[in-house]
Order: C-alpha cells, then structure tokens, then sequence
C-alpha cells in the first residue's frame, strides 16, 4: 500500500465493459513526510476520492478487485481509502 495525492482523473470515451462506471484517478505517491516519492500511478476510485485528497492506495491485484468486487477484471492500483490525518509516533 501507499499513500498517495490524487494529482488528475482521467475521461475514457472507450474502456472494457467490466470498467464501466469507474472512475480513474492519477495519484501521485508520497512519503510518510508528504514528501513526492516516485513515479504518478493510475488507479480506480474505490471511495469516490476526488483531486488534492490525500488516499490509500492498495497496489495488489487480487486486493484491488476484492474492493471493488471486479473479479474477473485485471486491477493493479485501487484507491481504498481516503487519509484525515497521518500522525508518526518515536517508539511504541
């Protein structure tokens, strides 16, 4: 999993029938500084995330389609969550 910006959303005019309603969202990964931490990656909105909220981002197929209950589809990325506060603690 990573935490991530969502920086754009994409418009399809033609996708698979099985990614009908979806919603495609550009994310960009960040540290757990809020730092930018790598490449932008493209995910289906799993929460009805929007741009500028920070999310959690599952970056496992089987745990994407399991979200968004798309079982016969090939999912990577999926926004499962969108982030209120991150608090970092020293220590237990």
């Amino acid at each position: 999993m990573i935490i991530g910006n969502v920086i754009d959303h994409f418009v399809a005019t033609q996708k698979h029938s099985a990614y009908e309603g979806q919603k495609l969202l550009l994310v960009q990964p960040l540290t757990l500084e809020g730092q930018e931490g790598g490449e932008p990656i493209l995910a289906i909105d799993g929460v009805d995330a929007g741009e500028g909220d920070q999310v959690l981002v599952v970056l496992e197929g089987w745990s994407a389609m399991y979200i968004l209950g798309q079982f016969s589809t090939s999912v990577d990325a999926a926004v499962i969550g969108v982030i209120d506060q991150i608090d970092l603690h020293d220590g237990l």
